[in-house]
């Protein structure tokens, strides 16, 4: 299944992320079965609030392409998209989001979310985007557990 390589793809990003003391998260953008851009967040080593790992991986895909449409393109996100991200994803016409762990993952782990979850977003903005929520959501809990030990972890 090829999905699950570019979620893996995403999870290892989110790990590098972690290892540099940033928050576990990462996203992969594909089109076409090739992976256009995997980034993690640099919201601390950017010092950049926006700076989510699904608005860096669409800077580079954008990039990459010359476009800012993004159509044709999946993302598979460690994490539900938070109501930024998941506008980006929009307005990139990306149509299809993978995420692993939820919104209330990230809030358990003291992130401040807002409990705006794809789902509604896409229903209330009249999105045509399709999330598939829970994808590998074991090995997104995972980034958590590995965030939440390090003693020196920072949220936002």
């Amino acid at each position: 299944m090829p999905e699950r390589k570019f979620m893996e793809t995403a999870i290892e990003k989110a790990k590098e992320g972690i290892a540099s003391g940033q928050a576990p998260f990462g996203a992969c953008i594909v089109r076409g079965g090739k992976v256009l851009a995997c980034e993690h967040n640099r919201v601390w080593a950017d010092t950049d609030i926006t700076a989510h790992a699904e608005i860096v991986a669409i800077r580079e895909a954008c990039r990459a392409l010359g476009s800012v449409d993004l159509s044709c393109c999946e993302i598979y996100a460690t994490t539900e998209p938070c109501p930024m991200c998941f506008s980006a994803i929009h307005w990139a016409r990306i149509g299809t989001v993978f995420f692993g762990t939820g919104i209330e993952d990230a809030a358990a782990a003291g992130f401040n979310e807002m409990r705006a979850y794809n789902e509604d977003m896409a229903k209330l903005c009249r999105s045509s985007i399709a999330s598939k929520g829970g994808f590998m959501r074991n090995e997104c809990l995972a980034l958590f557990r590995e965030f939440t030990a390090r003693p020196e972890r920072k949220v936002y």
